[in-house]
């Protein structure tokens, strides 16, 4: 009896502004041109660009269904599952850790699974299930941006103003990407200038 090959996890990391969504959809659309049938998914607390479509920062987009939950993107994608061969889900992050197993379920049943998302919050803290999908991830592609202040590759999404909330979705004006020697855990009003913190002593 033959079995089922195992499928493979591609994840894409980085910080904003590195190209994430906009890799996510260049593979997908590749995998259409294969003929692959493709689904697609995003969290429903990213609204920024496109309510239905995963759409990057350079205005590329591909449709994609919004989801709540983890158990909403289940029972959106189980009833389709035996027609698709590639599933991509874009804003990982903001999911729960119950996309992990979801995730080993899909390799377990052959399918070739895109994942894209954050890996670190802008206080530089692992970010939700990211890096535990990384571990697991048959490939992993980090992607860097431009540091807002200096030019230099840039890992950190600075966040810009005064919220300490986890989750504040934006773009441009609420976010910059910034180097390892330009960027601040704490909130920055100025854009790309660093904020001087008083000397202590």
């Amino acid at each position: 009896m033959q079995t089922q090959p195992p499928g493979v996890l591609e994840v894409i990391t980085g910080p904003m502004f590195s190209g994430k969504s906009e890799e996510l959809i260049r593979r997908l659309k590749r995998a259409r041109i294969a003929r692959q049938r493709v689904a697609c998914y995003k969290p429903d607390i990213d609204l920024r660009y496109h309510r239905t479509a995963i759409a990057s920062h350079s205005a590329q987009t591909h449709e994609a269904t919004t989801v709540a939950t983890v158990e909403r993107l289940r029972e959106a994608l189980y009833p389709q599952l035996s027609e698709v061969e590639v599933v991509g889900i874009d804003e990982v992050q903001f999911f729960d850790d119950g996309i992990i197993p979801l995730a080993v379920e899909l390799i377990a049943m052959g399918k070739r699974v895109l994942m894209a998302g954050l890996d670190t919050t802008f206080e530089a803290e692992p970010f939700g299930p990211v890096p535990n999908l990384m571990a697991i991830a048959d490939k992993v592609t980090k992607l860097s941006a431009v540091c807002m202040v200096c030019g230099a590759s840039a890992i950190h999404t600075q966040r810009l103003g005064q919220s300490q909330e986890l989750v504040v979705v934006g773009a441009a004006g609420l976010y910059e990407a910034r180097c390892r020697a330009h960027f601040s855990p704490f909130t920055d009003e100025l854009g790309s200038e660093q904020l001087e913190l008083p000397a202590v002593g």
